[in-house]
């Protein structure tokens, strides 16, 4: 029983620590040219230490594998992750959308 618990606490623990990565990648709308992303390893969101990096940066290599001679900027290149790919996408979307809104009212 000790040990399923052990596991159990193991699991969450992965799953937390993860969970903290994948979310560590942030887009400001009122700086749409950046994101921001962690040069420390994150423990708390509230808490983590980022860097702004050009847009085109997030998932330059597009899942792609890294060269060896690439260093990133980002804490364990968090911004060539899958989920990096994933936002960078959402990030475009939602910034085709304020354009398009912006061009609506000015008609």
């Amino acid at each position: 029983m000790e040990r399923i618990a052990f596991w159990l606490l193991l699991l969450v623990s992965f799953a937390i620590a993860g969970d903290t990565m994948r979310k560590s990648i942030v887009f400001n709308k009122d700086t749409p040219d950046v994101f921001y992303c962690p040069i420390e390893k994150p423990t708390l969101l509230d808490k983590m230490i980022v860097k702004a990096r050009p847009l085109k940066k997030l998932c330059e290599y597009e899942g792609r594998t890294l060269p060896k001679n690439y260093r990133s900027d980002c804490y364990n290149d968090v911004d060539e992750s899958e989920f990096a790919c994933k936002e960078k996408k959402r990030i475009m979307k939602k910034l085709e959308m304020i354009k398009m809104e912006k061009e609506i009212r000015r008609k």
